[in-house]
């Protein structure tokens, strides 16, 4: 075999967790290869978190002219132009795009196009050509899933398609009621559409706590979207009229498209990792809490491993990958900490333990909870927004889940996360001075109330 470069890391993925991963490996003095066979940035970038953020700020504009008479300003809903509404979406994609690919230029990273596989410990191969790394790093992404025989075409599609729609759908329905089925039920809900949410668990959004749920659904309910709850999907079939939905119960939804939004897969089929002994399940890498698979020197990061699959959690996973691999011991991530925002009207935003899991985790008796309603926030009452914090402590110890619903508060996160990552305690927060008036103030409120002694309580 003719010589070929040896780097010292081989990323296979250039999504959030595989150009994180090469582009602090290079700011410490590594060699990176970084192969990618579709678009630099992946998923977050051109089929997830951006598009759809932009969907959604379109949404909030739509609702914002339709509801203006309320606040005093004359102004008229005329409709989506949806051809500008994705020509300002691609916009806001490509620009970062380019500017992502500055990046990787201006780090010196060997940026490689094509399909890259496993072939050896230490070796990916793409189109034939061997790139040897000292370390390996799994980052292949996620994919939009389907149930079993559940086929995505013609009026059933997955948030690919629907990312690239050329019409507003007259209705639709939503198979699944997580974070990207409530949100696309959010964007076309604003855009005119008649939308209905299955979701075979008890609750929508179901991985939040359950106060945040049941306010979720009466936002939800309030805006005219439908759901069903508790009941799993059966089959569907579609003609030019449009898709006809069953349920395990006998009931039946027409609509004229549906969209598939039960999750992402992992990405792995076919890659090679099997057969160089990489541990599977269920299609995902698993790993230690150092992100070593156990086998050579390969690591993975990302969607591809357990756990929660957001792109914040594969950037910092990348970061973690690199500075390990550099001998910088860097501290393990606690999932728990990672925030999590859903990001539609009204949003949702939490971080650490819900209610439950901090009962579960240190004893029914040991948690303390407190729920501040927004009601008593100057900002919240300007927007006209509606929805409350809920803090979850250790009693006598510090916070351990902020949890939060109303318009904006994937904003407030920040200060969550904080909190719980750093254990602070409710004293310590409230001494600290929010600014008025902000909506950041009801977290600070929140934190006074815990720390007992409440000023704008309005509970």
């Amino acid at each position: 075999m003719a010589e070929h470069p040896v780097f010292d890391i081989v990323v296979l993925g250039g999504g959030s967790g595989g150009y994180a991963t090469a582009l602090r490996a290079s700011e410490l003095g590594m060699t990176v290869a970084l192969i990618e066979a579709e678009k630099l940035g992946g998923t977050c970038l051109h089929w997830g978190c951006i598009p759809t953020k932009a969907l959604l700020h379109a949404a909030e504009l739509a609702d914002g002219a339709r509801e203006s008479e309320k606040y005093g300003v004359r102004s008229t809903f005329e409709g989506i132009d949806i051809e500008k509404v994705n020509a300002y979406k691609d916009g806001v994609v490509g620009r970062l795009y380019k500017g992502l690919q500055g990046l990787v230029k201006a780090h010196g990273v060997t940026y490689v196009e094509g399909y890259g596989k496993l072939v050896g410990a230490d070796v990916v191969e793409v189109d034939g050509q061997p790139y040897q790394g000292k370390h390996i790093v799994l980052a292949t992404g996620s994919y939009s899933r389907s149930l079993p025989g559940l086929e995505i075409e013609g009026r059933v599609m997955t948030s690919d398609q629907a990312l690239t729609l050329d019409r507003v759908p007259k209705s639709v329905v939503i198979l699944g009621g997580g974070v990207i089925g409530s949100e696309f039920a959010s964007v076309w809900k604003s855009f005119g559409a008649d939308v209905t949410i299955i979701e075979a668990l008890p609750n929508l959004v179901p991985n939040e706590d359950p106060a945040i749920s049941k306010a979720f659904e009466r936002a939800f309910r309030k805006r005219g979207i439908q759901f069903s709850t508790g009941v799993r999907f059966q089959g569907v079939t579609q003609d030019d009229d449009g898709v006809h939905v069953t349920l395990e119960d006998g009931k039946t939804f027409d609509a004229e498209i549906m969209l598939v939004a039960v999750g992402r897969g992992p990405r792995t089929d076919g890659l090679g990792y099997g057969e160089q002994g990489v541990t599977l399940d269920r299609g995902f890498v698993i790993t230690n809490e150092r992100l070593h698979t156990g086998v050579g020197n390969i690591y993975a990061v990302g969607d591809i491993v357990p756990g929660l699959q957001l792109a914040h959690r594969g950037f910092q996973q990348g970061i973690f990958v690199a500075e390990e691999i550099a001998g910088l011991a860097p501290a393990p991530i606690v999932e728990s900490g990672i925030p999590r925002v859903t990001y539609s009207e009204p949003e949702v935003a939490s971080v650490g333990l819900t209610e439950a899991k901090a009962k579960e985790t240190y004893g029914d008796d040991a948690v303390q909870t407190l729920e501040y309603n927004l009601g008593g926030n100057g900002k919240s009452q300007i927007l006209g927004t509606t929805g409350f914090v809920k803090l979850v402590r250790q009693k006598d110890g510090p916070v351990v889940g902020v949890h939060m619903i109303g318009a904006r508060v994937g904003e407030l996160i920040a200060e969550g996360q904080l909190v719980v990552n750093w254990e602070a305690y409710p004293e310590d927060v409230a001494s600290l001075i929010h600014a008025h008036p902000t909506q950041n103030e009801a977290l600070g409120e929140a934190f006074l109330a815990l720390a007992g002694k409440p000023l704008h309580a309005h509970n």
